[in-house]
């Protein structure tokens, strides 16, 4: 198939060719997209180089797929153009998650829905995908009534910029303000501010742990509230989880719910200092779940601990995943098949 990475030379976008190649993803031919900038510059796949071209030539070159981790704006304004010419977009970006006539997917979870129908499919946020794997077969087996979740996030959930503030606060260097992606000091801090702060004074990243859980789960009336916190790590997003089920459950079961859940690994031996840890998940693809125990404080109350890479998992992984169901399914348009 004929591929296209957009935003090839950004954080995610250079794990997505890495995942595409580690996976052995069926690419026939290989479009690295970015923008305008930085066309013309030079990618490797699969031990070859590749010439970056800009988002019209992609368009005009009718990849059968086109894997998006561009922005906002950029898919609002492309992923469309890409869909008219018989390209299946996978958008990473937050653009079509809540648009009614979109589906949202974790493979693991919801790749059901999915038909050939859909040309533009979005990706959901890091957090939400590595909280849905382990919340599914609790859900289905016990019922959610209510979840409490606070997250703690990785720096290179906010880019390449992000990266560098922390590099340079953590060598004893003070950032211009140029340099800076946090109104604060990330080294050594936590920060309980992710994205930008809505009239409700949540944060955007906090709301899109709401609505996209529940879009996922098909619960549009699930009682959910979140904080997300961002810390000085390098790579993997933690969050701690707080479930009311709406039937009684044992802790066994729900460990085996778990170890049976496809991409989850629980990880939970507390006397052998068994527990998921962000090193744990580095360049991993699963999601790793511990610290399951009972909250004794409310009835049928649950406490989970859950960590993934954020830029695999959390994004490009599960991005190549729905490319990997829409091939297996032959879920696939072609060019001739656009009017």
């Amino acid at each position: 198939m004929k591929i296209a990475v957009v935003g090839v030379t950004g954080l995610v976008g250079g794990v997505m060719c890495k995942v595409l190649e580690e996976r052995n993803f069926p690419v026939s031919e290989f479009l690295p997209v970015a923008s305008e900038r930085s066309v013309g510059r030079e990618v490797e796949f699969k031990g070859r180089h590749y010439t970056i071209i800009g988002m019209a030539a992609a368009v005009e070159a009718r990849p059968d797929i086109a894997i998006f981790s561009a922005g906002g704006s950029t898919s609002l304004e492309w992923a469309p153009r890409f869909a008219a010419v018989g390209a299946t977009v996978i958008d990473n970006s937050s653009a079509w998650r809540m648009d009614p006539d979109k589906k949202l997917v974790v493979p693991e979870v919801n790749a059901h829905v999915l038909t050939a129908d859909d040309k533009i499919i979005a990706n959901p946020n890091c957090s939400t995908i590595q909280m849905v794997m382990a919340l599914a077969p609790i859900h289905k087996a016990f019922g959610i009534r209510r979840i409490v979740v606070s997250t703690y996030q990785s720096v290179t959930g906010t880019g390449m910029k992000a990266v560098k503030q922390y590099q340079l606060e953590s060598k004893g260097f003070e950032p211009k303000a140029e340099e800076m992606a946090y109104f604060h000091p990330i080294f050594q801090n936590c920060i309980p501010h992710c994205d930008v702060f809505l009239e409700n004074d949540y944060t955007k990243e906090e709301m899109k742990l709401v609505f996209e859980t529940r879009k996922i789960l098909q619960e549009p009336d699930m009682r959910i509230t979140s904080t997300a916190v961002r810390v000085p790590v390098l790579g993997g997003h933690s969050e701690s989880v707080n479930l009311e089920l709406e039937r009684p459950f044992t802790v066994e079961a729900v460990r085996r719910l778990l170890s049976e859940m496809p991409g989850v690994i629980v990880s939970d031996d507390v006397e052998n200092k068994a527990y998921p840890m962000p090193l744990t998940a580095k360049d991993r693809d699963e999601v790793f779940v511990g610290r399951i125990r009972r909250d004794e404080s409310i009835e049928n109350g649950l406490n989970l601990w859950i960590v993934a890479d954020n830029l695999r998992k959390g994004a490009a992984t599960n991005a190549v995943q729905i490319a990997e169901y829409l091939a297996a399914h032959q879920l696939i348009g072609t060019e001739q098949e656009v009017a």
